[in-house]
């Protein structure tokens, strides 16, 4: 029996693949800012998560640039990349809403509905990717918006953040439906219905 090789998965890495994990490290980050936020009440951890969004936006767009670059793909960097993205454009936005002061029990169902769009939207991206690239290398459209499209949602937030109005400062205030649902939370709730949509958006 063939000993394992110590690091081989490692080893199979392309340098885009690393950009990809990049991606995934500053989505992580962000909710560990979000997370010491809501342990230290010092708002700059909100301010660190939004910004930590946009890098991870750049490491997203350099390696599919990277890989062009290098004519080196995979499914492996495929997979890699749609885990990232849901880390980095799915949970993290939906935990700065959360740390921001979304935490209502209507809140939570929309921020939830939010990331399980995402999810499903990189699913059906990644299934359907050899059928839009019509034979070639490049996907010609997206069908619905691209998840990192919730950079917008982290920008308001982040702006929200710089103002003082989180919290019960929060924007808009809170409504209480049976629970509390605040309005601001239901920019999540359309983002999410675009990106499952059938719309369909050329790939630049």
């Amino acid at each position: 029996m063939d000993k394992p090789k110590p690091f081989s998965m490692i080893r199979e890495f392309h340098l885009a693949d690393w950009f990809t994990l990049a991606n995934a490290f500053c989505g992580v980050g962000a909710l560990f800012a979000v997370m010491t936020f809501l342990k230290t009440g010092d708002i700059r951890h909100v301010w660190f998560a939004c910004w930590l969004i946009p890098a991870a936006l750049v490491f997203d767009v350099l390696d599919g640039r990277v890989a062009r670059w290098r004519q080196q793909s995979s499914e492996l960097g495929r997979e890699l990349d749609s885990l990232a993205d849901v880390i980095s454009f799915g949970v993290a936005p939906a935990a700065i809403a959360y740390g921001c002061g979304m935490q209502g029990l209507w809140d939570r169902v929309v921020l939830v509905f939010f990331v399980v769009c995402g999810v499903s939207r990189l699913a059906r991206y990644n299934i359907t990717a050899l059928k839009h690239s019509e034979g070639g290398d490049k996907v010609k459209f997206f069908e619905g918006t691209p998840i990192p499209t919730s950079l917008l949602l982290v920008v308001v937030l982040g702006i929200a953040a710089w103002q003082g109005s989180v919290g019960e400062n929060l924007w808009f205030g809170a409504l209480h439906l049976g629970f509390t649902l605040h309005p601001l939370v239901l920019m999540f709730a359309v983002s999410g219905s675009l990106m499952i949509s059938r719309i369909r958006i050329p790939k630049l």
